[in-house]
C-alpha cells in the first residue's frame, strides 16, 4: 500500500498493491497495522457505513462537531466519484481549503479525512457504491455541513450545478463564514 500525503496536512490518498491474475485480483483494502504506520497515527474505526447513489447525486458536504467529531477511510465498491474534503481546523494553514480525488472501482484508491474536515462525494457514473469507515459514532446532534457552491469554497465539481441530485436538507446548509463550528 502506497500512502501519498495531499495538499491538506492529515488527508491522505492511499493506492492498494493489488495482485491480478487470469482468475480477477485480490488486494488488501484495510490492515490497521499498515494503515497506522502510513498516517502516522493510531486509529480504530467502529462503523462501516454504505451508500448506492445515481449519476449526479451530491451528498455533502458533511461533518460531525466536538466529541463526536468522525475520521472516515472511504472508497468506491462500483463506480466513479468525484470526493472532497474541506479542511475546517480553525488553526490550520489550509483552513477553507479543499482536496479532490476521483475515486473508482477500477482504480481501488482510498481516500483518509481526518476528523477537523467537511466531507462530500459527487456521483459521476450512471450508478456508484460508495463504502467507508467511520472512527466515531454518528450523533445527529453534533453533525454540521456546508453549501455545495459557497463561493468562498469555489469547489470544482466538474459537473454543471444544474445537473446535480441534492436532497432538501443538503440545498439549505450554511457557508463556511456560517457554518456550525467543529470543535
Amino acid at each position: 500500500m502506497r500512502f501519498i500525503e495531499t495538499k491538506l496536512e492529515g488527508c491522505f490518498v492511499i493506492e492498494p498493491t493489488v495482485f491480478k491474475d487470469d482468475r480477477g485480483y485480490f488486494m488488501e483494502s484495510f490492515n490497521e497495522n499498515t494503515f497506522e504506520k502510513g498516517i502516522g497515527k493510531k486509529i480504530h474505526f467502529v462503523q462501516d457505513n454504505q451508500s448506492y447513489s445515481s449519476k449526479g447525486v451530491l451528498r455533502g458536504l458533511h461533518y460531525q462537531c466536538g466529541e463526536h467529531a468522525q475520521a472516515k477511510l472511504v472508497r468506491v465498491l462500483e463506480g466513479e466519484v468525484l470526493d472532497v474534503a474541506v479542511d475546517l481546523r480553525p488553526n490550520s494553514k489550509t483552513f477553507g481549503y479543499y482536496e479532490s480525488i476521483i475515486l473508482t472501482a477500477e482504480n481501488q484508491k482510498q481516500f483518509f479525512v481526518p476528523r477537523g474536515f467537511a466531507h462530500g462525494f459527487l456521483v459521476l457514473s450512471d450508478t456508484a457504491t460508495f463504502f467507508y469507515k467511520c472512527d466515531n459514532f454518528y450523533n445527529k446532534e453534533s453533525e454540521g455541513g456546508l453549501i455545495y457552491n459557497d463561493p468562498t469554497l469555489n469547489i470544482d465539481w466538474q459537473t454543471p450545478l444544474d445537473h446535480l441530485i441534492i436532497s432538501d436538507k443538503d440545498k439549505i446548509l450554511p457557508t463556511l463564514q456560517n457554518a456550525k463550528k467543529i470543535w
